[in-house]
């Protein structure tokens, strides 16, 4: 589902120098098609490669315009490797990556410099993630002096204050050091630093699994005010199946580096179709006493390494329906509701 579509109110004036070249019109701010991310091994005195770890291995997904789009899955599914890859802090091993209408797999990273300002990300980490020897200003203020943004010191100084207002920081605290901020406060920071160059797109890696759950729901719900008040789009990856149903509109499971199921969230949560994503959320406690109950689904044996992914499905090692077809061939993802895709021969 959509989000209309908002004009950022601010006091300044619009950045201009420095924007990237105007890319063709597209619904659709990300399309990904089997895109790969292999690290390799190395082993012995000579650092040969042995083998790679196979942490993103073909997955298909899009992103509308203004929409928050869910990745979940289990830790080491890939979905961090995923997002990383997106924004090109990884190289891709294979696959494409088209962003608002412009495919940016191949381009060299001269090439990337003005993409930089439309695609941002928020780490997971708010205490390794900021840089303890910088106050809030300068690490704000240094994107902008990178690209080029505002004629004076003063004005970047103004353009960094109004973005922590907006984040629920005290603009008077800009020239304070991460130290002097709780984790929350911290997070904000990451937030704002994200910001201040009015992206088109953000990353956010889990964004809240580190923060209290008393503080959670006030990032999430600033996070959604920003989505409306900037018109942005989210890639939200998390593990947390219930603050993915929160705060997602369409939502992506991932299982082994494979993408498993995508769906509208309410079809996802009322009725998955994948016996992955169905024994996640069979472990979700019940928000509601009238909500119905899940029976729940014990998966049994060991997740399986990346590095040596089974044949075939690769989640018949643990599927409770396995048969003998799974064990040999790799499932296509399929349409089988409207806007409803699975990756299972169940359904074939």
């Amino acid at each position: 589902m959509r989000k209309e579509s908002q004009a950022m109110v601010s006091n300044l004036e619009p950045l201009k120098s420095g924007q990237a070249q105007t890319a063709p019109e597209s619904e659709n701010m990300l399309e990904i098609q089997n895109l790969k991310k292999h690290f390799p091994i190395k082993a012995g005195v000579l650092q040969r490669t042995t083998g790679y770890v196979k942490a993103v291995n073909g997955i298909d997904f899009t992103i509308e315009k203004g929409e928050t789009f869910g990745l979940v899955g289990e830790s080491g599914c890939g979905k961090s490797t995923a997002g990383r890859t997106i924004i090109r802090l990884y190289e891709p091993t294979e696959g494409n990556i088209a962003f608002d209408g412009e495919d940016i797999t191949r381009k060299k990273e001269k090439d990337l410099f003005n993409l930089r300002r439309d695609m941002q990300m928020i780490f997971q980490d708010p205490f390794s993630s900021l840089n303890p020897r910088k106050t809030v200003g300068s690490m704000l203020q240094e994107p902008l002096k990178v690209h080029g943004l505002y004629k004076s010191q003063r004005e970047r100084k103004e353009k960094c204050q109004e973005i922590m207002g907006r984040v629920g920081l005290n603009p008077s605290f800009i020239n304070r050091y991460p130290h002097e901020f709780s984790g929350g406060q911290r997070q904000r920071i990451g937030i704002a630093r994200a910001l201040v160059l009015e992206p088109k797109m953000i990353v956010a890696d889990e964004p809240v699994s580190a923060l209290d759950v008393s503080i959670q729901s006030q990032v999430l719900n600033l996070l959604n005010d920003l989505q409306e008040d900037f018109d942005l789009t989210y890639l939200f990856i998390a593990h947390d199946l219930s603050v993915v149903k929160h705060f997602s509109d369409r939502i992506g499971v991932m299982y082994l580096g494979n993408m498993a199921e995508v769906a509208e969230k309410n079809d996802l949560y009322g009725e998955p179709l994948h016996p992955y994503t169905q024994a996640l959320l069979s472990a979700v406690p019940r928000s509601h006493p009238r909500e119905q109950k899940r029976e729940r689904i014990t998966l049994t044996g060991e997740l399986p390494s990346p590095a040596n992914p089974p044949n075939g499905c690769v989640f018949h090692t643990r599927c409770p329906f396995v048969m003998d077809h799974c064990k040999e061939v790799v499932p296509e993802m399929q349409e089988i509701r409207p806007n409803h895709y699975v990756a299972c021969h169940l359904y074939n």
